[in-house]
């Protein structure tokens, strides 16, 4: 067989690829997101019978907004909303702020030392932190159970993501920007807040979406750490979950699934744009 009759069937089957591509990652994409974020909605939207065995089928009438405002009043999800607030916001706001200041040093002062502060700092994405010891630390420190110390282990959590993001995203912001404001007579505050941080807001957009969306639907730590005395929106559900009001109740279950979701859909549409600038500006530039 000659190299051009090999040639011919794979061209073929790429080409055959091509066109399925769409409907494959199609399907993919409602398989994998689609059935589960439709069986929320439609199981919200039930009567209590109807979603005692939650499936795809279609209520035979829509109570959404009934089922949402019986869980707004006797699910006490208004106080679990501000708890949920007081912490997300210090920990992004504080995340952000801390790491970006230390991501842009290390990303400009190319020592030894700074070199293993890096490796240090983005190793707690993959070293996974004790949270036993955590708590006993926060004992000792007069932290446990207060939002003060829960804020104060995700500011140690997250830190090393904003850090890895931040430092690749400042290593392809060009130097000269920076000596220019410098030579105008700046000082490194002033440079990080004039120059760097304003080109910094796609990247910063991108990692408030992932720590939100990772503090926002935390209940692994906040049980560890605040449990029982400081209500979040994730503790909140698992509480009324598990106490006889909610019990068997899947589509108030489902409806206070759907609340807590709002607030990250919103802020997600809101920054949608500067999202996918984030992510794709590190690899064109």
């Amino acid at each position: 067989m000659t190299p051009s009759q090999n040639a011919r069937p794979r061209g073929s089957d790429a080409r055959i690829w091509t066109r399925l591509q769409p409907f494959v990652t199609t399907a993919l994409v409602l398989g994998v997101i689609g059935i589960p974020l439709w069986l929320v909605v439609v199981t919200a939207g039930k009567s209590q019978g109807e979603a005692l065995d939650p499936d795809l089928s279609l209520p035979t009438r829509w109570q959404l907004l009934e089922n949402l405002s019986k869980v707004w009043v006797d699910g006490e999800v208004p106080a679990a909303f501000l708890g949920s607030l007081l912490v997300v916001v210090p920990t992004v706001a504080g995340v952000l702020t801390f790491g970006s200041m230390a991501a842009w040093i290390l990303a400009r002062r190319a020592t030894r030392l700074n070199a293993v502060l890096y490796a240090l700092a983005i190793s707690g994405i993959v070293l996974p932190p004790a949270v036993v010891t955590v708590v006993l630390l926060l004992r000792q420190l007069g932290l446990a159970g207060s939002a003060v110390g829960m804020i104060g282990v995700y500011l140690g959590i997250y830190m090393s993501t904003v850090i890895f993001f931040v430092t690749g995203f400042v290593r392809t912001i060009p130097t000269a920007l920076e000596e220019a404001a410098q030579i105008d007579g700046a000082g490194p505050f002033t440079v990080f807040r004039r120059v760097v941080l304003p080109m910094l807001r796609p990247v910063l957009a991108t990692a408030t979406i992932l720590i939100c969306l990772y503090v926002w639907n935390d209940v692994f730590y906040a049980f560890f750490v605040v449990g029982g005395r400081l209500d979040t929106l994730p503790l909140n559900l698992f509480r009324v979950a598990s106490a006889g009001l909610y019990l068997n109740n899947w589509h108030l279950i489902f409806g206070y699934v759907v609340l807590m979701s709002l607030p990250l859909v919103v802020l997600l549409a809101v920054a949608q744009r500067r999202i996918i600038s984030g992510i794709t500006s590190g690899a064109v530039k």
